[in-house]
């Protein structure tokens, strides 16, 4: 290698060393100026809204896990019987705690945070991303955008998420459903990663998007009725005499109202859907979705698609408030 060459690398990584060495410094002397420099990087900017969006989910998730348990068991309860079992929230309850102890209410726990990190993650982020973008190309034509843009953005944030989440879904669904079955027959999963290895190789790797088609329904539905009716609430809220704090609290109740009756419907044939084993000569229940509601229709009556919606509004709402809280809270402190 020519000397000049040797001289000017040389150069060059002296000078990057004391750029290194004088970055380091000030963010020892200055760390909150290095932290907002940090926070503002390009890459970061993109990232934090997925960040905040699965940071929050999984918050909410750890909190409201025991009602899921409660309501996944509620909408498997009297399958294929028009007269069968009508269970309460608080019958389920009993004896769940009854069959086993206070954690069993905890049971997939670990699908369920899996499944925030990626479908909440996913669905804040992509929502938070689209509003930016739907914002920025408004304000350029001198218009603000309306119920239609937000509502849009919901839907697509929702259907793209679910898509990506349906494993980690499919698997909370076979471990929370588990302790129905008889004791012989059980899984006995040990966590998220054993349901997913094992019904991999058992059913086939596609079998873990089974009931993908009303998951993305389902939070597309859901999206609709949370993000966007959240969003439309606020800014029918921000200029009432209501403090910040409390127009997020009522407008996540609200939001949570219409995300739970636009979305149970497809929630209770998604829970039926990925519960289902195929029997030994290779048959399931249901053939899909469409099959599944008229089974269910036919067999136990329209209004088992609505079964437990106190017990689905308690899921959602209060999750649709934690999550919602900490994501404008993380999206505050990361502006």
């Amino acid at each position: 290698m020519p000397a000049r060459a040797i001289d000017s690398a040389k150069q060059t990584s002296e000078t990057a060393l004391a750029d290194a060495s004088a970055a380091m410094k000030n963010a020892a002397e200055n760390p909150k100026q290095a932290t907002q420099s940090f926070l503002h990087t390009p890459f970061v900017r993109a990232a934090l809204p997925f960040i905040n969006g699965g940071i929050a989910g999984m918050t909410a998730t750890t909190v409201i896990q025991p009602v899921d348990m409660v309501k996944v068991r509620l909408q498997l309860a009297g399958e294929g019987v028009k007269t069968g079992p009508k269970p309460t929230p608080v019958s389920v309850f009993r004896d769940i705690v009854a069959s086993g102890k206070v954690l069993d209410l905890y049971t997939g726990l670990s699908a369920g945070l899996l499944r925030q990190a990626v479908y909440t993650t996913a669905r804040l982020g992509f929502f938070d991303t689209f509003m930016k973008s739907l914002t920025a190309s408004a304000e350029s034509k001198g218009q603000k955008i309306g119920f239609k843009e937000r509502a849009g953005a919901g839907l697509a944030a929702g259907g793209l998420a679910a898509m990506v989440g349906n494993p980690a879904d499919l698997a909370l669904i076979r471990m929370q459903s588990d302790g129905l079955k008889p004791l012989a027959q059980r899984a006995n999963y040990t966590s998220v990663v054993d349901a997913l290895v094992r019904i991999s190789k058992a059913e086939g790797v596609a079998r873990l998007w089974a009931g993908c088609y009303p998951t993305v329904v389902r939070a597309m539905a859901l999206n609709f009725g949370q993000l966007a009716f959240f969003s439309e609430a606020k800014n029918q809220l921000k200029d009432t005499s209501l403090s910040p704090k409390t127009q997020t609290l009522t407008a996540s109740a609200v939001a949570g109202f219409f995300a739970s009756f636009f979305s149970l419907p497809f929630d209770f044939v998604k829970t039926r859907l990925q519960k289902q084993t195929k029997a030994p000569d290779g048959s399931l229940p249901y053939k899909g979705m469409f099959d599944c509601f008229k089974q269910v229709a036919r067999d136990e009556g329209l209004l088992r698609f609505y079964r437990g919606f106190g017990t689905y509004y308690v899921r959602i709402a209060p999750h649709a408030m934690v999550t919602l809280l900490v994501a404008d809270y993380l999206g505050f402190i990361t502006k």
